[in-house]
C-alpha cells in the first residue's frame, strides 16, 4: 500500500511538472516580443504611402513611419523588415504571422481597434476628395460629390467614408494607383489621407493639376498588432521615451503639425 501511494505521488508531482513546463512553453509561444527577438526580424506590413511610407531611389523603404519603425524595431534588438501587403487583407496577415505589425499611417477605426491590439495614437489625420484642378470649384461640399466616379483603396478609411455616404466606388490596391486613376481620367475622384494629398498632390508634386477640395473627417492613425500582443506595450513606451526622435523625423518629412505623440 505504502509503495503505491509512493507511486501516485511520484506520477502527481511528475503530471504538475509536465503541466508548468506546459504553461511556461504556451506563455512563451503567446509572446510576441519573444517570437520577433527569436527571429531577430520585426516584419512590417506596409503600403506605397509617401510621406508615411515609400521608397528611395535605392529602393530602401524610407518615410516617416518607416524610419520610426526602423527605430522601434532596432530599440527591440531586431531587424526592420518591410513588406507591402494588400490593404484589405491587412488584418489576415498579421493573424497570420506573414507580418508583425501594421505601420503604415493607419485609421484607428472601430473595425480596426476591434480586430488588432493598438498603440497609442501618434499623429492626427482627415480623409479627402481627390479631383482636377479644372473642376474642382464645382465639388466644394459633400452633396455635390455623389455625381463623381469614385476609386478608393480597398479596405480604406476613405472607403468607410464613401460607403457612410452610400457613393460608389472602384476599388484601388494602394492609395497612389487610386490616385494615379485620377489623374489619367480613369475616375473622377478618389478619397485619400490628408498626409498623403499635402505630399502627392499641387504645385511642385508628382501631381499638379490635382487638388482636394473637401475633408469627410477627422481620425487618429495607430499601429497595429495581433490581439493581446505584448509588443502594443512596447510600441507605446518607445513612444514615451523618443519624443525628440518622433519631432525630428516629423520635420524632415514636414508633417509636424499633424503629430500627436510629442
Amino acid at each position: 500500500m505504502k509503495k503505491n501511494c509512493k507511486r501516485l505521488a511520484m506520477l502527481t508531482a511528475l503530471i504538475l511538472l509536465l503541466s508548468l513546463f506546459s504553461a511556461c512553453s504556451k506563455e512563451d509561444k503567446g509572446s510576441d516580443l519573444a517570437y520577433v527577438k527569436e527571429k531577430g526580424v520585426l516584419v512590417i506590413g506596409i503600403t506605397d504611402f509617401a510621406p508615411m511610407d515609400y521608397q528611395d531611389a535605392s529602393g530602401n523603404w524610407i518615410g516617416f513611419d518607416a524610419d520610426l519603425a526602423a527605430a522601434f524595431a532596432k530599440s527591440l534588438g531586431v531587424k526592420a523588415e518591410f513588406v507591402e501587403i494588400n490593404w484589405g487583407t491587412k488584418e489576415l496577415e498579421l493573424e497570420n504571422k506573414g507580418i508583425d505589425c501594421v505601420w503604415n499611417g493607419m485609421t484607428l477605426t472601430d473595425g480596426v481597434k476591434n480586430a488588432m491590439s493598438t498603440s497609442n495614437p501618434y499623429c492626427k489625420n482627415s480623409q479627402v476628395v481627390v479631383l482636377k484642378q479644372a473642376v474642382a470649384a464645382e465639388y466644394q461640399s459633400v452633396d455635390t460629390l455623389s455625381s463623381l466616379r469614385f476609386i478608393v483603396e480597398d479596405g480604406s478609411a476613405g472607403a468607410e467614408e464613401l460607403d457612410a455616404l452610400g457613393i460608389s466606388y472602384l476599388a484601388a490596391e494602394t492609395q497612389a494607383d487610386a490616385l494615379l486613376e485620377v489623374a489619367s481620367g480613369s475616375a473622377d475622384a478618389c478619397v485619400i489621407d490628408l498626409l498623403m494629398a499635402g505630399a502627392m498632390i499641387g504645385e511642385g508634386t508628382s501631381y499638379p493639376d490635382l487638388v482636394y477640395t473637401v475633408s469627410l473627417n477627422y481620425e487618429e492613425y495607430g499601429v497595429g498588432f495581433r490581439k493581446g500582443s505584448d509588443l502594443t506595450d512596447q510600441l507605446n513606451a518607445f513612444f514615451a521615451k523618443n519624443s525628440a526622435l518622433i519631432a525630428e523625423l516629423a520635420q524632415t518629412y514636414g508633417i509636424q503639425e499633424n503629430i500627436l505623440a510629442k
